[in-house]
């Protein structure tokens, strides 16, 4: 059985309320601002109920969203490499709108907390950028996800039907010749003995920074010049080949390394990674490089190999990108070798051929 109360608001409009009630099932109340949507939620919630599809009747108005993040906290964040970050964008979403049921979780709701998330700053005043909005709806969304699919809490992901801020395109910075022969000297005469191999070792195979200083030696192979990943940023297995003076480098630092560690590249006591950071900056000063970070030596290695021919699939096998959409910001750089194979290609087979 269901009816419809008309009630005026404080305003003097009318507000719909409607009311569920079938033998079995616990009532079921919403309210609408339209006596259509009423009757509409109406019809296809009793619908839901009949066929035990309606999941809002138990579980997502027994839950509220500090249930549901605390328990993918427990279960899920564990799991998950990055899920010390996870955890802090999922906080945001708990301290703003915990308190909610899960059944009150609209699309609407979350789409206004997106925007007063994009408003927020973040340290020192900078404003938030709209990736960083992004992977906090991502955060969220797949905490939805699991809520749906594995513990029946929910019938949708609302997080599916709201917008997320466009990213700009993402940035290519890479070193030209003439900065890549300073920024090399600058490391080589470096007073951290880590540095110059570290930078060589990017550029070389484009592992991330992360990647380079938490690397062991178990993990690399000198005489099958290959350096396997077992845990990279996107969760798969890695393999860097080693060649040249990279493979040199390694080599050497192999005859000299510490005995109570099996970090490659550690700190003096051995007990954990080296430290960059101060080295790094000085580096880019003698250099005379300006706006350039230790992840560009990745976006330069990955430029170098859309230079000199690489599709963009085996860039991406490279990088470790599951995708093509990371790499295609060097298209342009592939875009314009293809383009001299093509003039090379009608030179030959067209050179004798009168206009």
């Amino acid at each position: 059985m269901a009816t419809i109360i008309t009630r005026p608001d404080a305003n003097g409009r009318n507000r719909y309320t409607a009311r569920i009630r079938l033998k079995g099932h616990p009532p079921e109340v919403a309210t609408f601002e339209r006596l259509t949507d009423a009757r509409k939620w109406i019809q296809q919630t009793e619908s839901a109920i009949r066929e035990g599809r309606h999941f809002k009747t138990v579980e997502a108005k027994r839950h509220t969203l500090t249930d549901l993040v605390d328990r993918y906290a427990r279960e899920v964040l564990p799991r998950k490499r990055d899920g010390a970050r996870q955890a802090q964008q999922l906080t945001w979403w708990k301290e703003q709108i915990g308190f909610y049921l899960l059944a009150d979780c609209t699309p609407a709701l979350i789409a206004e907390h997106r925007d007063k998330l994009s408003q927020t700053p973040v340290s020192g005043n900078k404003a938030r950028s709209p990736a960083s909005v992004v992977r906090h709806l991502a955060a969220l969304s797949h905490a939805f996800t699991v809520a749906v699919k594995e513990w029946g809490w929910l019938e949708d992901n609302p997080c599916k039907k709201v917008s997320r801020p466009k990213e700009p395109r993402g940035r290519v910075r890479f070193l030209s010749d003439s900065e890549r022969t300073r920024l090399l000297s600058a490391c080589r005469e470096s007073r951290n003995p880590h540095l110059f191999d570290a930078v060589v070792l990017s550029l070389s195979t484009g592992a991330r920074q992360g990647e380079i200083l938490s690397l062991r030696w178990s993990q690399v192979g000198l005489s099958e010049g290959v350096i396997r990943l077992e845990w990279t940023k996107n969760g798969e297995r890695r393999a860097l080949p080693l060649a040249g003076l990279a493979l040199d480098l390694m080599k050497q630092r192999a005859k000299v390394r510490l005995i109570n560690t099996d970090l490659v590249f550690p700190n003096r006591r051995g007990d954990g990674p080296a430290d960059l950071r101060d080295a790094w900056l000085v580096a880019l000063r003698k250099a005379d490089l300006k706006d350039f970070r230790f992840h560009d030596l990745r976006h330069s290695a990955a430029s170098y190999l859309a230079m000199n021919g690489a599709t963009l699939a085996e860039i991406a096998e490279v990088l470790g990108h599951k995708t093509l959409q990371m790499v295609k910001r060097y298209t342009h750089l592939s875009e314009q070798h293809t383009a001299q194979l093509v003039a090379r290609m009608n030179a030959k087979l067209f050179e004798d051929m009168p206009l």
